[in-house]
């Protein structure tokens, strides 16, 4: 099969779709890769490194598009990439298509077969190619909302630990998963004062073993969220619905009643957010403010430590290239329900239940539509 890694181009986005070492396992296969010129500087792996590993260099993404059969990314395709997948070609990268029409739209009409990290689960119903980001968004969520806290980013102006007979902030998670499981784990490090809320008993029995007295966590109902969030310095929210949009669970009425110069870190905005007054932003122009709070809703976030993040992923996605590779788009979506899983859209057609209803999209069966 031929592969193209095409460098990305989402704003301040540094991540590249394989490492390497990740292209050597392909072409030691007899496959072919395709690379964008500097596509790996961002991880401070040099066009050398991948000529090393076997692969081939192409000057522009629209080389690497027009000749790729399967397009490994990271992020969700831009609308100029999105023009550029023909029907047939496998796309394989975040999709986060739930709240985002646009490309949702786009991508039925390219006839693509698009397959989504965040959607491939595993035997123990975990999402495998979204939890090392998950893991990385969930400790940056604590530094990200540390500096919102400071008074040049219109913060209360506290250190999220504080000090010697000055107590130290209150930090709410919303969501034990993943994501709040690592945010509560540096919060709770560096010496913040923090709840995590859930409405799993189960998660909250592991995250109690977890933390034992460090963390409080408490069974999520409407009364609980409320009254922890409107005493909350720092909010997370790290809900996440698999496939579907994040529910609005922090309302523009708790915003209202929040302290002035508090702060929230919405990492579910790739799913749309779970904070009513969330907004995607960017590196570049991360916080913005409703009503004296501060917002930071980057919707990369583990693009600012690229290096980290791309070598995380790549350990877990690999073995799945390695599948459509070897096997075809096909064979080896019907040999794993786990990758069926990540199937998105193909042939114009939405396959995943969650997209398809928070889109108004019909709703087609994945195994149908391969085996056809």
């Amino acid at each position: 099969m031929i592969i193209g890694v095409p460098k990305e181009i989402k704003n301040h986005e540094y991540r590249v779709g394989m490492v390497p070492a990740s292209v050597r396992e392909l072409t030691s296969r007899g496959h072919d890769v395709l690379v964008q010129t500097q596509a790996g500087i961002g991880i401070g792996c040099t066009d050398q490194d991948y000529i090393d590993a076997g692969a081939k260099i192409l000057p522009t993404a629209e080389a690497v598009f027009a000749e790729a059969e399967m397009i490994v990314k990271v992020k969700e395709p831009q609308a100029v990439e999105r023009a550029m997948l023909r029907p047939g070609q496998i796309l394989f990268t975040y999709l986060h298509l739930a709240p985002d029409a646009p490309q949702t739209e786009d991508l039925v009409k390219s006839g693509a077969v698009c397959i989504a990290y965040e959607t491939v689960t595993d035997a123990r119903g975990g999402l495998p190619l979204l939890a090392p980001m998950s893991e990385v968004a969930g400790r940056m969520s604590i530094q990200a909302g540390a500096q919102a806290l400071e008074k040049s980013n219109q913060g209360r102006g506290m250190l999220l630990g504080g000090v010697p007979g000055v107590e130290p902030a209150k930090v709410v998670v919303i969501g034990g998963g993943m994501v709040g499981r690592n945010a509560a784990l540096m919060a709770v490090g560096m010496g913040a004062d923090v709840t995590i809320l859930d409405r799993n008993v189960n998660v909250l029995r592991d995250l109690n073993n977890q933390f034992e007295n460090r963390a409080k966590v408490i069974y999520s109902t409407a009364e609980a969220l409320e009254k922890h969030v409107l005493d909350a310095d720092l909010v997370i929210g790290g809900v996440l619905i698999p496939g579907a949009a994040a529910p609005k669970l922090v309302t523009r009425e708790h915003i209202a009643k929040m302290k002035p110069g508090s702060a929230i870190v919405d990492v579910a905005i790739d799913q749309g957010g779970c904070v009513e007054t969330s907004k995607p932003t960017t590196h570049q122009d991360p916080v913005y403010i409703v009503d004296d709070v501060v917002h930071y809703c980057v919707a990369n976030m583990p693009g600012a430590v690229p290096r980290t993040s791309t070598f995380a992923l790549n350990n877990a996605t690999l073995p799945y290239i390695i599948a459509l590779a070897e096997k075809g788009y096909a064979k080896a979506l019907l040999d794993d329900a786990h990758l069926m899983n990540g199937l998105n859209v193909i042939d114009g057609k939405i396959t995943c239940r969650e997209v398809a209803e928070a889109l108004g999209y019909d709703y087609v069966n994945p195994s149908d539509v391969v085996k056809a």
